[in-house]
């Protein structure tokens, strides 16, 4: 809240300023769910933890993180959000609403991401999820040229940022809403996943955007 305020008008307030006022007015952030926890799969395909908590890059392209979660919709429909993050700018690079788990999902966020980022090489983190530990997936990640990393069995931190976007988007957006309706679900998480790449500022990211700090770090390496 102090970083939008600050941002967008021509006076600079104190973080604890605004808390007292919002404290004053009755504001308060939104409180995260705790995680659901869910059965493991038997991986074809298992690979080392190589990303080893080290959530932290220097440029774009470096290391994604990928991740699925559920949301309901309707009278207990459901729907599932694949994405890819980048640690070097925080930004959804792709995603991916569908109506089943499964394979098509997760290879068509890839898909998307390395038909946009051709040259990328990155390592490729992922929780053991029947989709990433798969043959097919493996040769996807092989051909093109990326390092396969996995979170330790029963470690979420592991794979903490997307994680810490899950949070935040349903937080932020999907717990203050109901949804009627699969297309109202999808156009809401489209809406926030502009919003979170292109104008929700960041402390971590200098108060920019992802997609501010991105070109932030291209301008800087040039």
């Amino acid at each position: 809240m102090t970083i939008k305020l600050n941002r967008e008008n021509d006076f600079h307030v104190n973080q604890k300023r605004i808390y007292r006022l919002m404290q004053i007015l009755g504001l308060k952030s939104v409180c995260r769910r705790k995680r659901k926890h869910y059965i493991k799969s038997t991986p074809q395909v298992t690979a080392e933890n190589v990303l080893n908590r080290e959530f932290t890059a220097e440029n774009f392209g470096e290391k994604w993180l990928t991740d699925v979660t559920e949301m309901k919709y309707g009278a207990g429909s459901k729907a599932y959000l694949s994405a890819i993050l980048d640690l070097g700018d925080k930004s959804i690079i792709s995603f991916v609403i569908g109506h089943s788990n499964n394979n098509a999902l997760v290879f068509e966020t890839f898909d998307i991401a390395h038909e946009q980022y051709p040259d990328a090489k990155p390592i490729f983190h992922s929780d053991r999820g029947y989709q990433y530990t798969s043959k097919a997936f493996k040769k996807k990640l092989d051909d093109a040229g990326m390092i396969q990393s996995m979170s330790r069995v029963s470690r979420c931190i592991d794979n903490g940022p997307i994680e810490a976007f899950w949070g935040m988007l349903k937080s932020e957006m999907y717990y203050l809403k109901t949804f009627h309706s699969y297309e109202e679900l999808k156009q809401a998480v489209i809406d926030y996943i502009e919003y979170y790449n292109g104008s929700r500022y960041q402390k971590r990211l200098n108060c920019m955007t992802p997609l501010e700090y991105r070109h932030y770090l291209q301008t800087k390496a040039a």
